[in-house]
């Protein structure tokens, strides 16, 4: 297949990899030409574009069989979210109408889900952010599950959990440099999943995600931010972190969410297998080096 990352960063470079040790002919977009080096490397064409630029979208070397959007926001806020994710969708379908993709996958963010009473959340479940950001997200899935109804485009849409790996994890970094603070009591869940994970996710969507559908890319055990922490603390053998103030747990409270995001459709429909079913497998690794 001839396949298209779009935002070839920290998910997209190693699943454009990947998809290249199996034989597809992959090409990494970016904004500029910064990093050509290290897509080479990984077996990957590079291609500068931006998808808030529809016309430098149509200097690419089309056609592609297979489109991934994994696109970052830079963290940015909600005018950032708007173009990036909402226009940039829309150029994206827009450009690639007719051109005989076959499969185009999105990640989006299992912070669509608001829901806050610790209980579990399938893709069937209510999808209203209190955020503007997470509106926006819900608002660029609307436009590829209307194209996929009304117009057969062949997006998946994949609500990745936070996502961990090497130099990513922010409260595991937080509390490896003494900053972490448990929130509240501490019972809040956390929904996490492994880069390599999601670039599992993302193969087994290609080949054989169905048109149309959303899937929770999240691996097996939510854990509550006070077990995190104490797991890290017996495997470093540091103190648990102190209790949050009440101005720190006020300042946070907005858009925090309390939920178990489950993985079955997944599992089940898509034979998805992850590698690193909690968080302790996947920080192993971390763990050992930071002992």
């Amino acid at each position: 297949m001839r396949v298209l990352i779009v935002g070839c960063g920290y998910v997209g470079l190693p699943l454009g990899a990947e998809l290249a040790r199996r034989g597809h002919e992959v090409f990494g977009l970016r904004r500029t030409a910064d990093g050509e080096g290290e897509l080479r490397a990984a077996g990957v064409a590079p291609v500068v574009g931006d998808v808030t630029q529809p016309e430098s979208l149509r200097a690419l070397p089309e056609p592609f069989d297979w489109v991934v959007n994994t696109v970052s926001s830079s963290k940015g806020g909600a005018e950032v979210y708007r173009a990036v994710y909402v226009e940039g969708t829309r150029n994206l379908i827009a450009w690639l109408a007719g051109s005989g993709v076959r499969k185009f996958i999105h990640t989006s963010s299992t912070s669509v889900y608001a829901q806050t009473d610790g209980g579990v959340v399938t893709e069937e479940s209510a999808a209203e952010p209190l955020t503007e950001t997470g509106r926006l997200l819900v608002e660029t899935e609307g436009l590829l599950l209307a194209a996929a109804r009304e117009q057969k485009f062949p997006a998946v849409v994949l609500r990745v959990a936070g996502i961990y790996g090497p130099g990513r994890g922010h409260l595991f970094h937080q509390f490896l440099r003494d900053e972490a603070r448990i929130s509240g009591d501490g019972s809040r869940l956390l929904n996490m999943i492994h880069r390599d994970d999601v670039v599992g996710a993302a193969i087994a969507a290609l080949e054989r995600g169905e048109p149309g559908r959303i899937y929770n890319v999240a691996d097996d055990e939510s854990v509550s931010q006070l077990e995190f922490f104490r797991w890290l603390s017996e495997q470093l053998d540091k103190p648990l972190p102190p209790r949050a103030s009440a101005e720190e747990n006020a300042g946070r409270k907005r858009g925090v969410t309390n939920k178990r995001v489950s993985n079955r459709r997944l599992r089940e429909e898509l034979g998805w297998v992850p590698r690193y079913p909690s968080f302790r497998e996947g920080y192993a690794e971390d763990v050992k080096r930071n002992a």
